[in-house]
């Protein structure tokens, strides 16, 4: 009779679902992205200044600190190498004023870390972007710091001073493209600069870490949403290319929207996020009080994400109706 010996080696894990495979490990990916940011980062300095890489750094510290407290107050392991408190980090300064003040930038990165996402229960379990809750926090505790911006160093005209969306809502003046583009304008750190954000945006979709379908509907979402006002009056409403330039559209859609924990798992899924986004932002860029909406856009539709996933995964085979 023979007998049936466990091998160690091989080991059967079970998880419950969804099972989503990729190329690149958790950390693996975490890292990634750092990379993808750093044209971002560098574009910050050139336009505002080096104070711009002590905001970052400060944003990065206070997230990997406050996520290590309250790992150790939770006694669990603490994980600063997987690299996603240093994406929260750098996220979050990125999407801030230059010049901010060093102590409300570490306040919201507490907030980031803290509310957005350890009292979920850590990464993979937050419901909102964590990087888009601080910055939430930060303005709506302090409107007048989230709101003050400081002429790019290339700048030649005071226009430039405020961000396009500024400018458009409440000037009427639509800013220069080409300087949008390369990022001679007002706005926050990461922003600004069109070019840098899609170098980084683009090697991540190239590398898979960033799914494509959720900036493509977004960019077709607000050509859709967006070109429709613009062709009724092209004098009131800027064309579908401002929208995309301006403010943090796409610093959202290629690192806010597509974040692996905040985004819907079907493919189906992503395009009905990613057109909700962009519906969102023309109407409150248009209609609202505030000029910019993205990141109340990419919130609000956050929200939706379980319920989106619920509609959108594809039947199994054989099952009835």
């Amino acid at each position: 009779m023979s007998t049936i010996t466990a091998n160690p080696v091989y080991k059967l894990e079970l998880t419950s679902s969804p099972h989503v495979h990729s190329r690149w490990s958790t950390k693996q990916a975490m890292w990634m992205v750092v990379l993808a940011l750093l044209p971002a980062l560098i574009s910050s300095v050139i336009f505002f200044g080096f104070y711009q890489l002590l905001v970052v750094s400060v944003s990065v510290a206070s997230a990997v600190v406050t996520e290590s407290l309250i790992k150790y107050i939770r006694k669990r392991e603490i994980t600063i190498t997987d690299g996603s408190g240093i994406i929260t980090g750098m996220l979050l300064g990125l999407i801030l004023p230059p010049n901010f003040n060093l102590f409300f930038t570490a306040l919201g990165s507490i907030v980031a870390i803290g509310i957005g996402k350890e009292i979920f229960g850590g990464l993979g379990y937050n419901i909102f972007n964590p990087a888009l809750v601080g910055r939430a926090f930060l303005q709506a505790a302090f409107p007048v710091q989230m709101t003050t911006w400081i002429k790019p160093n290339m700048a030649v005209d005071s226009v430039s001073t405020a961000t396009p969306l500024s400018a458009f809502k409440f000037d009427s003046i639509f800013a220069d493209i080409s300087n949008m583009f390369i990022g001679n304008i007002g706005g926050s750190l990461g922003e600004t600069s069109a070019i840098s954000i899609l170098i980084g945006g683009i090697f991540l979709i190239v590398i898979g870490v960033v799914n494509w379908r959720i900036p493509v509907s977004m960019f077709l979402g607000v050509i859709i949403f967006g070109g429709l006002f613009w062709l009724l009056n092209a004098d009131q409403y800027p064309s579908p290319v401002f929208h995309m330039l301006a403010g943090g559209f796409l610093f959202g859609a290629f690192f806010m929207a597509t974040d692996w924990v905040t985004s819907p798992l079907t493919a189906k899924g992503m395009w009905i996020f990613g057109f909700g986004i962009s519906l969102v932002v023309v109407m409150i860029r248009l209609f609202g009080g505030l000029p910019e909406g993205v990141m109340y856009a990419i919130l609000f539709m956050n929200a939706f994400v379980p319920l989106i996933n619920r509609y959108t995964r594809p039947r199994i085979f054989g099952e009835a109706k």
